[in-house]
């Protein structure tokens, strides 16, 4: 009975005054299809410029893993990192690092690719993700 009386009060609150009859005026004449301007293209979102709290501790947690070897525990950290922030650029970069010391070459090459096309106009960054390229396919043979 509870339950009823909760919907009955939920649906009133819903209920308004009917709408006052309008005064008939003159209608606006349809806009010619000619005349629509096209959809605008779609915004591009800039790369973020430094990592959010939470991000730089899971960088800076990855990193640690990756000097004492924990690749596995580096590559999971920053894996949650890009969640966070898919669009950063650097935290691409730190993951292709770890695939390529894992042995995994075609990963790490292709995550330095995702890094660049990130990256907008940070050459330094730009030349680590070519460089982690190079090595990776020179690697492979």
């Amino acid at each position: 009975m509870r339950r009823f009386v909760y919907v009955v009060a939920l649906f009133a609150g819903c209920a308004s005054q009917p709408d006052k009859p309008q005064e008939p005026g003159p209608t606006p004449a349809p806009a010619p299809e000619a005349q629509q301007l096209p959809a605008p293209p779609p915004e591009r979102v800039p790369p973020p410029r430094a990592e959010t709290t939470a991000v730089a501790g899971l960088m800076d947690s990855a990193r640690t893993d990756t000097a004492a070897g924990r690749l596995t525990n580096a590559a999971a950290t920053l894996e949650r990192a890009l969640r966070i922030e898919p669009r950063n650029a650097r935290l691409w970069h730190e993951l292709a690092q770890v695939r390529f010391r894992q042995g995994d070459y075609s990963q790490a090459e292709s995550l330095a690719a995702r890094s660049n096309t990130l990256a907008g106009d940070d050459s330094e960054l730009r030349s680590a993700n070519q460089r982690l390229i190079d090595d990776a396919r020179g690697a492979r043979r």
